[in-house]
């Protein structure tokens, strides 16, 4: 099959879920082009992720060309992109020239810097990661820009925020897309009740690399301490707050124990969330660390003892699915204390895999910690509960190969 990705950046460290099936269909043989809706260069982290380099992923990326800032440069060079792209896709160009004289559609310019790289291909599928990526897919099918099965994936904010922000008949591409995915019941029922067709309808959760997960030797609380991690975007509803003035309670109360907090993620509550750790006097025993590539994180998971993640509903309804590293700090077997929260629940099983409390609850989170603290010897068959979880549930080549099997039912 050929197969075109729509996505905003590529790659992203925060999108690993992309990356892993962009190279779960390499492997399996079937060819591959990733479109960006945006200039944007990867970092140096992004180029240090082992799978960039090995499967040669920059050469199979094509970005949306630069616009240019003068608005009459911009005219300029977009009748030159109509000229030079006539031939290869005269329909496009026909329709997006109609439509900019009858005044219909908005942010036509910017969509034709998004379809040139696009004109002339041909694909069987054309996947959107993301429904507000989605809707810009459903312009360009519109326009005549794509050729292929249109199928859309949904994940997070797409189907919690930005509903929330723009009502919910936001997404008329339910009536033209051929398949849509989603990665965790929660948002299936959410997806149902917007009018989505269950029979066009797939959950594929994101899954991980199993076999790169090699769970330590330890077992309880290593010198008397007490290592934690979060890793995540540092936005509002990652809930790292919460964590922090959990851990600055647990902290107070239990001075026998020597507590360090680990928080990997870069975003804009970086500042505001050094301010909380210096105001909760917790300088000595926080470390904020920016992101990492994927080896680093999982050397940092390894040494590691509890990892926290107390995602919240954010004041916008941004909500989490089961989020990735959460996945990763299971299959390395460590004891989890996540939140009742999004899809989460789905992920880890409260009492067994891990522990869950309600969101926004920093209380509940110390009483968590402490109930580890005087419970090491549950930590071993929790770790391996949560890692047996994984191996059956979020395989990552099981699920790329449940991904294949998605496609050709858009093709059949």
């Amino acid at each position: 099959m050929s197969v075109a990705f729509l996505v905003n950046d590529f790659p992203l460290l925060s999108e690993s879920f992309v990356i892993n099936q962009v190279v779960g269909l390499i492997e399996r043989g079937h060819k591959i082009d990733v479109y960006t809706l945006h200039k944007r260069q990867p970092g140096v982290s992004e180029l240090l992720h082992r799978d960039v380099e090995r499967c040669r992923l920059l050469d199979r990326t094509h970005r949306a060309i630069t616009v240019p800032e003068n608005r009459w440069l911009r005219a300029l060079k977009a009748c030159g992109l109509l000229m030079a792209n006539f031939r290869r896709n005269p329909k496009f160009c026909w329709r997006w020239s109609k439509a900019v004289l009858l005044g219909e559609g908005t942010n036509l310019l910017q969509l034709l810097y998004v379809a040139a790289p696009l004109l002339g291909k041909s694909h069987d599928i054309v996947h959107c990661q993301f429904g507000t990526i989605g809707l810009t897919g459903l312009k360009l099918h519109r326009l005549g820009a794509i050729r292929g099965k249109l199928i859309t994936t949904f994940r997070g904010h797409d189907i919690s925020q930005y509903v929330r922000t723009h009502g919910n008949r936001v997404y008329d591409l339910f009536k033209i897309g051929s398949m849509f995915i989603t990665n965790c019941r929660f948002f299936e029922r959410r997806l149902l009740k917007l009018g989505c067709d269950p029979a066009r309808l797939a959950v594929l959760p994101s899954g991980i690399d199993c076999t790169r997960f090699t769970p330590g030797n330890w077992v309880g609380l290593r010198d008397n301490g007490l290592r934690l991690v979060t890793i995540g975007r540092l936005v509002e509803k990652k809930g790292i707050e919460y964590a922090l003035r959990a851990v600055a309670e647990f902290a107070a109360a239990r001075s026998d124990i020597d507590v360090t907090y680990a928080i990997v993620g870069d975003g804009p509550l970086w500042e505001p969330l050094r301010r909380l750790i210096s105001e909760l006097r917790l300088s000595d025993s926080v470390t904020m660390l920016s992101w990492r590539n994927h080896q680093q994180i999982i050397d940092i998971l390894r040494d590691a003892d509890v990892f926290l993640g107390p995602s919240v509903t954010g004041v916008d309804g941004n909500q989490d699915a089961p989020i990735n590293t959460l996945k990763e700090a299971m299959a390395l077997e460590l004891p989890v204390i996540a939140t009742w929260h999004g899809g989460i629940p789905e992920l880890v099983q409260d009492g067994m895999s891990g522990l869950l409390v309600p969101e926004r609850d920093a209380d509940a989170i110390a009483d968590k910690l402490d109930y580890l603290a005087n419970h090491r010897d549950i930590w071993t068959r929790m770790g391996r509960a949560g890692r047996a979880y994984i191996d059956a549930h979020y395989n990552l080549h099981a699920l790329n190969d449940e991904l294949v099997n998605i496609y050709r039912k858009a093709l059949t």
